[in-house]
């Protein structure tokens, strides 16, 4: 199934179902006001709202309505806690060795992890807003999974099995400000704002045979001004799959349902396949160069994130974002 949250009813928005082909939602009403409140009993709730998705894309959901993604929150507009993984080689090595850094020997068998905002996630419509220009806006497609109750210190295998929802995320970063907040040895605080979810969010079993191994198998899809940006492939080059990314997270806390875990920036060993964020763009340019010649995005410049399926359907609806300056 798949579900998303209206722009009403307070900050946590209003859970609706939606139908396979995106065009059609009914609200939850009875089951579950909010996607955080079906998490929180998912055991319970997730039947009853399979049943009202069965009925959905049957065509025979009472009270069902044509959906306008301009009315979608994300739809966990706001979440307990957000912790994004980097679990794609190529994007650290090259992003490592744009700074001057190098990959530490742990890496290769500790995932790299840092806690992200959770406060509040852009709607999949909502322009990203930041007040300078010169902090170098970058956009970074992802893949999150969103997880029920997660005991503390899972196995990988037990992990995967609290796993119950796939989306994508536009991670934003300023890049400009990544190095000095990094070499304070305390992590990101400025250099990472606020993020925007996909318009829906899906279960593990909607995805068929591209969800296996605990990766999703299909390419991530991202254009800039209406140009093609790249489209690498999620399901190769992952040094961890979400299994071990949960069971990282986990370790020594357990985790709140509703927790959202990013795969970090999707990347390729080939390049020809696009990249997921300027960052790593520029050092593909750097290393072939000598010098970068694509710019970070500017204000009035546009994002389109999205994945599709074989038959080039939208799986999680896309993300359309404008960059526009903040306000005071």
């Amino acid at each position: 199934m798949k579900l998303g949250s209206l722009k009403e009813g307070g900050r946590d928005g209003t859970l609706v179902v939606v139908s396979r082909d995106l065009c059609r939602a009914v609200r939850a009403t009875g089951i579950a006001d909010t996607l955080q409140r079906a998490l929180e009993d998912w055991s319970n709730i997730a039947p009853r709202l399979n049943a009202l998705s069965d009925a959905l894309n049957a065509g025979g959901a009472e009270g069902e309505f044509d959906l306008d993604a301009e009315k979608l929150a994300s739809p966990l507009p706001r979440a307990y806690e957000f912790v994004d993984g980097s679990a794609y080689l190529p994007h650290v090595e090259r992003v490592r060795r744009a700074r001057g850094a190098e990959v530490p020997e742990s890496f290769y068998t500790d995932p790299l992890m840092y806690q992200a905002v959770s406060a509040g996630f852009y709607g999949p419509r909502e322009p990203v807003r930041v007040p300078s220009e010169e902090h170098g806006i970058d956009l970074e497609a992802e893949i999150v999974v969103v997880t029920d109750d997660v005991p503390m210190a899972p196995s990988p295998e037990q992990a995967a099995g609290h796993i119950q929802l796939v989306g994508l995320v536009n991670d934003v970063s300023l890049r400009n400000l990544i190095p000095g907040e990094l070499a304070k040895g305390f992590g990101f605080l400025q250099s990472k704002p606020r993020s925007a979810l996909s318009p829906v969010f899906v279960t593990p079993d909607e995805l068929g045979d591209a969800w296996k191994g605990n990766k999703l198998h299909r390419p991530l899809l991202t254009h800039v001004n209406g140009e093609w940006f790249g489209a690498p492939e999620a399901g190769v080059d992952m040094q961890f799959d979400f299994g071990q990314l949960v069971a990282h997270a986990a370790r020594t806390r357990p985790l709140s349902a509703g927790t959202i875990v990013g795969s970090g920036t999707v990347a390729n060993q080939d390049t020809s396949l696009g990249a997921s964020c300027f960052a790593e763009r520029r050092t593909v340019e750097t290393l072939e160069h000598g010098k970068p010649s694509t710019p970070f995005m500017k204000f009035g410049d546009t994002v389109r994130i999205e994945m599709l399926d074989e038959a080039g359907a939208s799986i999680f609806g896309a993300i359309e974002q404008r960059i526009e300056r903040a306000d005071a």
